[in-house]
């Protein structure tokens, strides 16, 4: 039974091994290697929400074309598939079953595109993708309409799903399911489709590109982008990988090797002396021990006067200060060392070896990590938009100001984010940038409240129908497949969160919630300390008479 229950059912062993046979005798005949750029979905990301990732109601390719609740649409690729007949055969005099002969003798080049095995024979393959290149390129020819080329106009049956503003629910339906990882079809069939509707492959490609120009200029996110990257269409997978290139930079890392060979051993050697001076700690907890016998031994006069003090409006405008700026008050540059020495602990050398060592690992919690953005504006940091990609992101430590790239929010942003971070992590060899990105966002956007800050600034364009929206999109992208130091990235997360954990509340926020509020022993100590002062006390009262001394308090205090 056990044994049984192992068997495929409806399972053809001899299908099995004339389909592995047919296969591996292609690739002999097939010698050139076809990098896979369409992918399945990585579950990680697929459980989050599927209906990101599922095409919802046209399928483009193998992966989703036999579901049965998406056949609606084949009356419309049926439709686009004769119109681009009568073109091919006007420019060319070809027969659709001409195309798709050239489309089956290409089939190996297409299977390697795809991650998945494609179980069905070339004949099925070549017109599954020659009638769906079809409709593809009827619904982009809108894009190139917009950008003052096209073949021929759009249909009327078609012109029920699509219209030039986009303000049907079909025609963004459709958008969102082209751009889908999973559902993609070769940029090469597309280009074979033009080819044999226009006079030469250079025509062909001139309307194609058009086509994806329009088509990125409106999914891309950040549509105030000045300087547009050039789509190469010979080396342009598909249409996602079309839109991936056009708005994420590309980056080269460096090694810990290759740093450690550009750095100056005279400035590492200068830098160790410095680092090796350190802040004694038993000096520290000499002087706190002094500043604590001192207190104590005052009456409570003085301590009055102390908080009247600290409560002036000079003071507390002084304390609000960043450490940096506060550090180089005349007077303070004494506490300097012996106060970041107390607040932030630990061996400056140590932490560079590990940061050393740490250098090609993915990057910990604390690196990734960034306040929201209410936090920053409560502790002095200005928020700018920038008309650049993502390399644009930087933080101004003199002005206090984080730039950002303005990026749009729509009904199709969260599908166009959701799918270009599953393809950076199925494709990426290099470092996730995208993610990365994404992450960052995801880290400063909390509430609605923040979105209604960056959106007051310019930095989100809110086409959703509330702030809250648009912070779930973000909150929303909370799974990740890996993570990767990206170095302009890195470097501007590390320097807000220096700003802001160096200012003075920050300071003893940070310093109460590690070594009170989240230690009992430290908590039981203080309970220990207060109730022996107390009993100090009370045996004290009863030996002396306390009333006047609290008569002479009072006294004090009525003056």
């Amino acid at each position: 039974m056990a044994a049984s229950s192992t068997i495929i059912p409806s399972f053809d062993e001899n299908r099995w091994v004339i389909k592995i046979r047919r296969t591996l005798e292609a690739e002999l005949e097939d010698d050139h290697e076809i990098p896979v750029s369409i992918f399945n979905v990585p579950k990680t990301l697929f459980s989050s929400d599927p209906d990101s990732y599922t095409p919802q109601l046209v399928a483009i390719g193998p992966y989703h074309y036999w579901r049965p609740e998406l056949y609606e649409m084949e009356r419309y690729k049926i439709d686009a598939a004769k119109r681009t007949q009568k073109n091919i055969l006007l420019h060319n005099n070809l027969q659709f079953d001409d195309l798709v002969e050239q489309l089956k003798r290409l089939a190996p080049t297409i299977r390697a595109c795809y991650h998945k095995l494609l179980d069905f024979n070339n004949e099925t393959l070549g017109w599954m993708v020659a009638i769906d290149a079809s409709f593809l390129l009827e619904f982009l020819q809108i894009y190139a309409m917009k950008e003052g080329k096209s073949l021929t106009r759009v249909s009327s049956r078609m012109s029920h799903l699509v219209d030039y503003a986009g303000r049907k629910s079909a025609h963004n339906a459709i958008l969102r399911d082209i751009m889908m990882l999973e559902n993609q079809i070769p940029l090469f069939v597309l280009r074979k489709i033009l080819e044999v509707q226009s006079a030469s492959l250079e025509q062909a490609d001139d309307l194609l590109l058009s086509m994806i120009t329009g088509l990125c200029k409106e999914l891309s996110p950040f549509k105030m982008m000045k300087v547009l990257p050039k789509i190469h269409l010979s080396e342009a997978s598909h249409l996602l990988d079309c839109l991936y290139d056009r708005i994420v930079p590309k980056i080269q890392i460096r090694t810990t090797s290759e740093i450690s060979e550009l750095e100056d051993p005279n400035e590492t050697n200068k830098g160790k002396r410095e680092s090796s001076q350190d802040q004694d700690p038993g000096y520290v907890q000499k002087v706190l021990c002094a500043i604590w016998k001192l207190l104590s031994n005052l009456n409570k006069g003085p301590i009055r006067l102390i908080k009247k003090i600290l409560s002036s409006k000079p003071i507390k405008l002084i304390f609000k200060l960043p450490w940096t700026v506060l550090s180089k008050l005349p007077g303070f540059s004494i506490l300097k060392q012996p106060m970041e020495l107390f607040f932030n602990g630990g061996d400056s050398e140590g932490a560079k070896s590990d940061e050393e060592s740490s250098a090609d690992k993915p990057p910990l919690v604390e690196e990734i990590t960034i306040p929201s953005v209410s936090e920053l504006s409560d502790s002095g940091v200005r928020f700018l938009p920038t008309t650049g990609n993502i390399s644009s992101i930087t933080f101004d430590p003199k002005t206090f100001t984080l730039y950002l790239p303005t990026i749009s929010l729509d009904v199709n942003t969260e599908v166009i984010l959701r799918n270009l971070v599953a393809y950076e992590a199925s494709n990426a060899s290099g470092p996730l940038v995208f993610t990365r990105y994404t992450e960052m966002m995801n880290g400063i956007i909390d509430t609605g409240d923040d979105v209604k800050l960056l959106r007051e600034k310019g930095i989100i364009l809110n086409h959703l129908k509330s702030d809250e929206e648009a912070a779930d999109v973000w909150n929303g992208m909370s799974k990740s497949i890996r993570l990767t130091k990206v170095p302009f990235l890195d470097k501007t997360i590390e320097e807000v969160n220096k700003y802001h954990n160096g200012r003075w509340n920050i300071k003893a926020k940070n310093m109460m919630k590690s070594y009170v509020f989240g230690s009992w022993q430290i908590l039981t100590f203080l309970a220990a300390i207060l109730l022996l002062l107390l009993m100090t006390l009370q045996a004290f009262c009863s030996v002396y008479s306390c009333s006047r001394v609290f008569r002479i308090d009072a006294a004090d205090a009525n003056d």
